[in-house]
């Protein structure tokens, strides 16, 4: 073996096998998994500049430029964070190859004793006169333990719960599974946002892919109140060529999938309105978002001029899809109020509105990492509750017309002890073996 590798592992793995490694790249991991939700995530940079100014800085130095420098504008897919799950991973499997793994194979090996007084030594102990080995054997088998019996028929061991010292390096590698699907789903997945108006068709940003999506329609449903119900978009996707893929009506946690990539109802805005000026053709004018008074209120509007010069002009204003507008004049004052549909005359004209149009917003999302990662959450979830199950250990001696039985146990002492007396307690009062008839033990030689 080259020098080097030998060196490697007489001084690397035993620093990642390290316990306090492990729980400080824990705490490291954390801390930035908390940072990276507190710190918006995947913004443009002019969000952090409006929100992260230089002058005053949030704590003295967290600045966009800071934000931007260190990658905390996209944590959990930044250099540094990978970095330090392959180091946590890496701790992980030393530990487990250099620690875990070796008492795993001292569990596994058993052995008989030879002399009473090393069993009675054990933490639980107990003689029982004038009984053979072969009813103890019955009632441990009957209770689940794998039992050894040597051929002379005069010692004995058994075991049971032996997962319970497999189950932490299960553990571990469920881990490790978590840690790999959460790499691979940030170099290999992507997040993107698109808002798309109802009845048009957009090219999509998705590496690999040379999607269109067409939106035939966009809806909201209200509640009688006025409250916003439900989003609904009926989109199709379409290949490069506009042949359709699949059709499907999206809305809130009932998303689109196909071949590993998800479409999600995730917002909605106002974009335009059409209309029609006496015998005009129809006409379509941008609305934009306005602010409003009080808490979580929103409004769109625009200005429609009603003179060819653009002398004169009104503002419509619309809280929703519904189709409803207030129309205020030049003034600010409220001339009337009108629904999609409708035409009155204004300023000498009429005005007839036909359409308003909504933006869907949604969230496209791709992570080839996710059944991965569900897989390791179910080792991670069954190895967590196997590792609570009992290592116990039981030997027997037969010498002198007296069985002595040693036994112990790393979990449940209490449980463990009142078994151990259960057992013994039936044993001594079982009829001598002559009057009684055991089924035949299974002699196993001792290695």
């Amino acid at each position: 073996m080259p020098p080097i590798v030998m060196r490697w592992q007489r001084e690397l793995i035993p620093l990642l096998a390290n316990l306090k490694l492990a729980v400080v790249l824990l705490l490291v991991i954390a801390l930035a998994s908390v940072t990276g939700t507190v710190i918006e995530q995947g913004e443009p940079p002019s969000f952090y500049e409006a929100n992260y100014p230089l002058k005053p800085a949030l704590f003295g130095f967290i600045t966009y430029k800071f934000i931007l420098a260190t990658g905390l504008n996209q944590v959990y897919s930044s250099w540094w964070f990978l970095g330090l799950l392959i180091v946590f991973g890496s701790s992980l499997l030393s530990c487990t190859v250099y620690r875990q793994i070796p008492l795993v194979k001292v569990a596994r090996r058993w052995h008989f004793y030879t002399k009473p007084s090393a069993i009675l030594k054990l933490p639980i102990s107990y003689t029982i006169p004038q009984i053979s080995l072969t009813g103890l054997a019955e009632q441990l088998r009957s209770r689940g333990y794998q039992v050894f019996m040597s051929e002379s028929q005069n010692q004995l061991y058994a075991r049971k719960g032996l997962i319970g010292r497999i189950a932490p390096i299960v553990v571990h590698f469920s881990i490790v599974i978590i840690l790999a699907g959460a790499i691979w789903g940030a170099v290999a997945g992507f997040t993107t946002q698109a808002m798309i108006p109802s009845g048009t068709t957009a090219k999509l940003n998705i590496p690999h892919r040379n999607w269109k999506l067409q939106v035939h329609k966009f809806w909201i449903d209200y509640t009688p109140s006025g409250a916003i119900d439900q989003f609904y978009s009926d989109l199709s996707l379409l290949d490069e060529n506009d042949r359709e893929l699949t059709r499907k009506t999206i809305f809130v946690n009932e998303p689109l999938r196909y071949q590993g990539v998800t479409f999600y109802q995730a917002s909605w805005n106002i974009s335009a309105i059409r209309f029609r000026l006496n015998q005009s053709p129809i006409f379509q004018l941008p609305l934009q978002k306005l602010e409003a008074k009080g808490k979580g209120n929103q409004v769109w509007g625009t200005w429609l001029p009603t003179q060819p010069d653009l002398s004169a002009g009104i503002t419509l204003v619309t809280p929703d899809l519904q189709g409803t507008f207030v129309i205020y004049d030049q003034a600010g004052k409220i001339l009337t109020s009108m629904h999609t549909g409708e035409t009155k005359e204004i300023n000498g004209i009429n005005l007839s509105l036909l359409e308003v149009i909504g933006d869907t917003g949604l969230q496209i999302k791709a992570d080839p990492s996710i059944p991965l990662v569900y897989t390791g959450f179910a080792l991670l979830m069954a190895s967590v509750i196997a590792s609570y199950l009992s290592h116990s250990q039981v030997w027997a001696l037969a010498e002198s017309g007296n069985i002595y039985l040693g036994a112990k146990t790393n979990r449940s002492q209490v449980v463990f002890s009142a078994e151990m007396a259960r057992i013994c307690e039936h044993l001594s009062n079982m009829v001598p073996e002559s009057n009684n008839s055991p089924a035949s033990p299974e002699f196993i030689s001792q290695n």
